[in-house]
């Protein structure tokens, strides 16, 4: 993406003191910022600041609540069921993974799902958590309907991404993040932003034939990730976020970007296994690291030239990019509108 450079740090300060003055907390405002700047750090730029002008939007609204607490609705050890009440996700998230971070530490293995939630920034940022404390975590999340049935021509279930992070000795997770669609919605809007087409088989025009025009996608499809596979994993996952926690799943989930006065109603779900538990305590970190490397190491096709393990190419852009984030020069200028009506005197 071509844009204008700004500073990470700069960029998280005004992200932080845009929320800060919506009535956030200085914890709460750190965490919403750190978790979308990390997304633009890693290259992941539809998951990232571009979003702040809709949590925005929506808080102003009223469908996101600032002062909201998650809380446990149901307590089964091993197994919670929380609601978010509408919190911004990167909140619900945060209490959600402490949560099962401690519950594995007893059982070995939990499961906290959160309904009545909102976006949370990418799935990676949470399960990553996990691997930091020495656990498997996986991360869900479910969407509003956004992908037909193969041959279908309704939306029936959203792209719905899930993530899972390994520990490495390496200090380095091994992390498989992806949405279950070929793309995800953020890029397709990112690339109208842009003016540029998207490539076919990405997404649909609103009757179900295959698309290149990004706006027709908005107003379209997306196409599922390996057609019936990926349509699949979207649907256990609709259900695993949705179902299990008794909130909103399917058509019950609201679109992101429309009906800001409506709550999302989205759900998740955490899963963390205590890994450090295996092999007489000493955990699976070893053979993580063995096997990202082997990975790395294995013989290239003709005219490849690296070859990266699960994860590393999140770690490869922060270092390319060495602190700093591309931003459309548009999205620029909203985030500095927005700190000149909240009265910031921060600029990009």
């Amino acid at each position: 993406m071509t844009g204008k450079t700004v500073p990470a740090e700069t960029l998280t300060r005004l992200v932080e003191a845009l929320f800060e003055s919506l009535d956030l907390n200085q914890a709460d405002a750190s965490c919403v910022a750190e978790s979308l700047v990390s997304a633009d750090l890693e290259g992941i730029s539809s998951h990232g600041v571009s979003l702040v002008p809709l949590y925005v939007q929506r808080i102003k609204a009223g469908s996101v609540c600032v002062n909201a607490q998650p809380l446990i609705v149901e307590d089964h050890g091993g197994m919670v069921i929380m609601t978010a009440a509408n919190a911004l996700g990167q909140l619900s998230s945060k209490v959600a993974v402490k949560l099962a971070i401690e519950r594995a530490r007893q059982h070995g293995v939990s499961v906290v799902t959160v309904r009545d939630a909102f976006h949370f920034g990418t799935a990676a940022f949470w399960s990553k958590k996990f691997a930091d404390a020495g656990m498997v975590g996986f991360s869900f999340s479910n969407t509003r309907p956004l992908m037909p049935a193969p041959g279908g021509a309704q939306a029936m279930v959203g792209n719905n991404p899930m993530a899972i992070a390994f520990p490495s000795t390496t200090g380095e997770a091994l992390v498989v993040d992806m949405a279950m669609s070929a793309t995800a919605m953020g890029k397709i809007r990112l690339a109208q932003a842009q003016g540029q087409s998207i490539p076919a088989g990405w997404a649909t025009d609103a009757q179900g034939n295959s698309t290149t025009s990004a706006t027709e996608a908005i107003n379209g499809m997306l196409l599922p990730a390996a057609g019936p596979k990926g349509f699949g994993l979207a649907v256990a996952v609709d259900l695993l976020c949705g179902a299990l926690s008794g909130g909103g799943f399917g058509a019950s989930v609201r679109p992101l970007y429309g009906d800001v006065d409506q709550p999302y109603n989205c759900a998740h779900t955490f899963i963390a296994i205590d890994a450090s538990r295996v092999a007489g305590g000493t955990g699976i970190g070893t053979q993580v690291a063995t096997f990202s490397q082997s990975i790395r190491d294995s013989h290239r096709a003709p005219g490849t030239e690296t070859i990266y393990a699960p994860g590393d190419l999140e770690r490869a852009n922060r270092q390319k990019i060495a602190g700093n984030c591309a931003l459309l020069p548009t999205l620029i200028d909203e985030l500095n509108e927005l700190a000149k009506a909240a009265k910031i005197g921060l600029r990009l």
